[in-house]
């Protein structure tokens, strides 16, 4: 934390993180702070002296949490805190710079509720700060979010009705792992029951969610980051067969996990994968490796790389 915090700021803090995790004990609250367990337990007892009932408890499962029945007072944020709330909803949301955004008008009454003191810079950097829309980010309904969020949380198995890209609409029951934000866009880990395997689906493309009577078990140690980008790669409707003449460990760094699963073969390495847009592969990704590779499969990412070298041929050829 800043040194420049006064007492009472301090003591604010301390009573989020307690009220954060119950149990927490002098040192971590120290730690947290960034004072001696001395300190802490001074603003614990400043907390007390403001009538607000702080317990304490000893041995291995001890530690501070709140008394029953604590009306905690308003939410208190550090100018760096409010400064940083700002910087990430316009990093993660450009059009919240709009007057017209959902998120918007959230952020504004936020900043609004702040202390002068605090909220100035807020306010101030809300006014004038520009952000670019990205254009590959997609913003869920966050009705449909919430819906999933809560499925996930209670383990409950659900339908979701789901519209491709192209339009195709389908019903799926899914076991919702979790919800993984990546690059702009949000995505739903689960197991399709339909397919029998794991899908990730783009949250702004399900239309409905309904719960079932089902339950579903948490696959042990699962990483939902992990695993939805080895899955990004895998389940599109164009296969794809790279080949390279080179060790894995020299292609693996160049190799995004969309791009399909990296295996050695006796003298190299194959990638393989599956794709929804062969020229996309063809252009973006391919193309910008820096060494030979052989295009074995499908034919239809072939049929891109072709096209894609008699575009690059004829950009350099001879004028007449």
């Amino acid at each position: 934390m800043p040194n420049d915090l006064s007492p009472t700021a301090r003591a604010l803090r301390a009573l989020e993180i307690i009220q954060a995790r119950p149990g927490t004990t002098a040192g971590e609250l120290a730690i947290r702070l960034g004072v001696t367990e001395r300190a802490a337990r001074r603003y614990v007892g400043i907390l007390r002296e403001a009538g607000i009932p702080v317990e304490s408890a000893r041995g291995p499962h001890g530690g501070y949490r709140l008394g029953r029945g604590t009306r905690l007072p308003p939410v208190h944020f550090t100018q760096a805190e409010a400064l940083g709330l700002v910087m990430a909803v316009l990093s993660g949301q450009p059009s919240a710079a709009g007057a017209e955004d959902l998120v918007s008008t959230a952020l504004g009454k936020v900043v609004k509720a702040l202390p002068e003191s605090v909220g100035q810079h807020a306010a101030m950097l809300r006014e004038y700060a520009s952000a670019a829309p990205d254009p590959n980010s997609a913003r869920p309904d966050p009705a449909i979010t919430s819906e999933l969020v809560g499925a996930v949380a209670a383990r409950h198995r659900v339908l979701v009705t789901y519209r491709s890209e192209v339009g195709n609409e389908w019903e799926a029951e899914v076991d919702p792992w979790s919800l993984v934000v990546r690059y702009g866009r949000w995505y739903l880990l689960c197991h399709s029951h339909r397919a029998d395997a794991i899908r990730t689906y783009r949250v702004d493309r399900v239309r409905a969610v309904r719960r079932t009577g089902h339950g579903f078990e948490l696959p042990e140690g699962l990483d939902p980051v992990a695993v939805l980008e080895e899955n990004l790669g895998l389940g599109w409707e164009f296969s794809t067969r790279v080949v390279f003449d080179l060790p894995l460990t020299e292609v693996a760094p160049w190799i995004r996990p969309p791009m399909g699963r990296l295996e050695p073969l006796a003298d190299g390495c194959v990638l393989v994968g599956s794709t929804r847009n062969p020229a996309m592969y063809a252009q973006e990704w391919l193309a910008r490796l820096p060494f030979a590779f052989r295009v074995e499969g499908g034919e239809e990412l072939r049929a891109a790389v072709v096209a894609l070298l008699a575009r690059f041929t004829a950009a350099v050829a001879d004028q007449p």
